[in-house]
């Protein structure tokens, strides 16, 4: 980064966004992260009372910061509402979607493919039948393949995820990724996406990166949060070459929003996947050691079978960092 300080576009967005983006603001803060913060009104709320989700003023505002902290977004099924996040992932070519997992049971990594599949936005809607156009290209599924083996080969082996017996678009998914994996010399394998949802239930140890497309990165993503124990406890970075965008993989849970009962604990680890891509990887790790220890220390949010608030959940986290800092 330059001289100036980071500035970070702050996005709370609908439903449960501003509780969690609260919770994890107050963490950085707990840590010291060195950010300057540009909030951004951006959604289904401003669409409501204004017609305009997302201005365009606004999207160049955003592309001028350094990266964005989101918290969740409501998307309507209303064909006059464009989404927002998928509108900023194209926008800012964020191509990648990087969701870690762990647990007892598992610890892998979706990288799902971000820009193309069935979210391509070419669709065609009448009153008899509608169309979406599933995009696959060469270029999307080597860059995609090249950020998952720069992660394998870090870890242990690449599992690439794909329905290419029925769906023939995806020969060519396939084909790039083993192309890129065979040139990188990374182990890999790779399953249909029936099969790998059935393994990832009944053996999730033998997965360790998993790359796929769109849709598919999309739902197993929600299987690996159903096995680590909810979807309140899991965060994703979206990147690009030189953009980033970081947000729990959890929606914006309208039916809880207001009752101070959302776990914010995927936007906490957000918010750290955040700092360690700014280079702020010492306070990435306090944050999650302390959302760890907060955890194991019964403080759980009722999505966890607990009886904590949101606040205090973030409240203990914030005290697990700074009795850490006084050690």
């Amino acid at each position: 980064m330059s001289g100036k300080r980071t500035e970070v576009a702050v996005i709370p967005g609908d439903g449960i966004g501003p509780e969690v983006m609260e919770s994890a603001l107050g963490v950085l803060e707990a840590v010291g992260a060195d950010v300057e913060q540009v909030p951004f009104e951006v959604g289904f709320g401003r669409w409501k009372r204004t017609g305009e989700a997302l201005s365009a003023e606004d999207l160049e505002s955003i592309k001028q910061c350094d990266c964005v902290l989101f918290g969740a977004i409501t998307t309507p099924p209303d064909p006059k509402y464009r989404s927002v996040l998928l509108r900023l992932r194209k926008e800012l070519d964020l191509f990648a979607n990087i969701r870690p997992f762990s647990s007892s049971r598992l610890d892998l990594i979706v990288v799902r493919e971000n820009t193309e599949g069935l979210y391509s936005g070419i669709e065609v809607l009448g009153e008899e039948e509608c169309r979406t156009v599933r995009v696959i290209t060469r270029r999307g599924s080597r860059r995609i393949a090249e950020r998952a083996c720069l992660l394998a080969s870090r870890r242990r082996r690449l599992t690439i995820v794909h329905k290419s017996n029925v769906l023939k678009s995806d020969i060519l998914f396939l084909k790039t990724c083993r192309e890129v994996a065979e040139s990188l010399s990374v182990p890999h394998d790779d399953l249909l996406v029936d099969a790998a949802a059935y393994h990832l239930v009944m053996r999730p140890e033998r997965f360790d990166v998993i790359v796929t497309t769109n849709l598919f990165g999309d739902i197993l993503s929600d299987l690996c949060a159903g096995l680590v124990g909810s979807l309140g406890l899991c965060a994703s970075a979206n990147l690009g070459e030189s953009r980033a965008l970081f947000e729990p993989i959890h929606g914006s849970a309208p039916d809880i929003a207001g009752q101070g009962i959302a776990n914010p604990v995927g936007a906490v680890r957000s918010a750290a996947m955040m700092l360690d891509w700014l280079g702020q990887a010492e306070k990435a790790r306090a944050i999650e050691a302390a959302v760890g220890r907060a955890l194991e220390g019964g403080v759980k949010t009722p999505d966890l079978g607990g009886s904590s608030s949101t606040r205090q959940v973030t409240e203990e986290i914030v005290r697990q960092i700074d009795s850490a800092r006084k050690i």
